[in-house]
């Protein structure tokens, strides 16, 4: 069966094209399975997968879950405010004691950059990464990118704009690097101030004019505010910014063209979005959280390099 060509999932620079488009087919096939009555395959029926999360998380973990349930793998989740680490246990002797339970697989959330990176050296299980401090969240740009080739048949040759806190966002570098490797063309929308220095360096588009971003592009992934990452404030206000930088239904409607609106979630309704986009049907944020559970799926699968998705 087709592989991945590395062992692990710790970011969107480590994938050829080749495999994203494996990961892409994989998903089509799980897709279908979640969708029947039966929505389980014994696929990972003899792996075990420890879920590791050093952050507070919801749709992600509970999207990893889902996934590894779905094929049937054994599942050990593990949230760090109630465990030894608070005692001072180190990360690596904290995931020794879990591999010595005899976990095949880990994915792993983290607030340091470099995390799974650094596991990946260290002991032998496959490790996906599940958002690494400000760096990368692959998982997340596979199923947006995923989600674009669905509604638009594909991603080769499409605008695509993130808007919002680049600055502080693990998702725009995933989905900047997964875009360009797909054949996308990329736009930056944001405050000056949450955009980082030489981001124009990686070969796309900056735009400061939300207005200009969005006539230009196919597709507008938007991102939250994440004010749990900013130590000091780079713009005035919540309102402000929304005033600025927020698409309500007015200024779509007010395009010369429609475009697609997705968004990873949460999101702060009334900030980035209003209401009535994320609920118009210019918004795929739901099909977003459901081919979620399929792409993690076809990692997981893929990975584990074992199992027939068909049974």
């Amino acid at each position: 069966m087709s592989k991945l060509s590395d062992k692990h999932l710790l970011g969107i620079k480590n994938l050829t094209r080749a495999d994203i488009d494996l990961i892409f087919q994989t998903a089509d096939n799980f897709k279908d399975v979640i969708n029947r009555p039966i929505k389980k395959v014994p696929s990972l029926r003899d792996i075990t997968i420890a879920n590791i999360f050093f952050e507070n998380s919801t749709r992600t973990r509970l999207s990893f879950e889902l996934a590894e349930k779905r094929l049937s793998a054994d599942v050990v989740n593990f949230s760090s405010s109630s465990s030894s680490v608070k005692k001072g246990e180190t990360l690596l002797d904290t995931v020794n004691n879990i591999l010595a339970m005899k976990v095949d697989m880990v994915v792993m959330r983290h607030g340091s950059p470099g995390a799974p990176h650094f596991l990946a050296k260290h002991i032998d299980a496959n490790i996906v990464n599940a958002g690494d401090g400000t760096h990368e969240h692959p998982t997340q740009a596979l199923l947006d990118t995923y989600s674009i080739r669905e509604r638009l048949g594909t991603v080769e040759g499409k605008k695509v704009a993130i808007i919002g806190d680049i600055l502080h966002s693990r998702v725009a570098m995933s989905n900047i690097f997964a875009l360009q490797k797909m054949g996308a063309e990329v736009m930056v929308c944001g405050p000056n101030t949450l955009l980082p220095k030489h981001i124009d360096e990686l070969g796309l588009q900056v735009e400061l004019d939300v207005r200009k971003a969005l006539e230009w592009c196919d597709v507008a992934n938007v991102l939250r505010i994440q004010l749990e990452r900013q130590q000091i404030k780079y713009f005035p206000s919540l309102r402000e910014y929304a005033l600025y930088y927020g698409i309500n239904k007015q200024l779509l409607d007010s395009l010369s063209k429609q475009i697609t609106i997705m968004h990873p979630g949460p999101i702060n309704r009334g900030v980035e979005l209003s209401s009535d986009v994320a609920d118009s049907e210019h918004a795929i944020i739901l099909d977003q959280v459901e081919n979620g559970v399929a792409v993690r799926m076809a990692v997981l699968y893929l990975l584990a390099g074992i199992g027939d998705i068909t049974n």
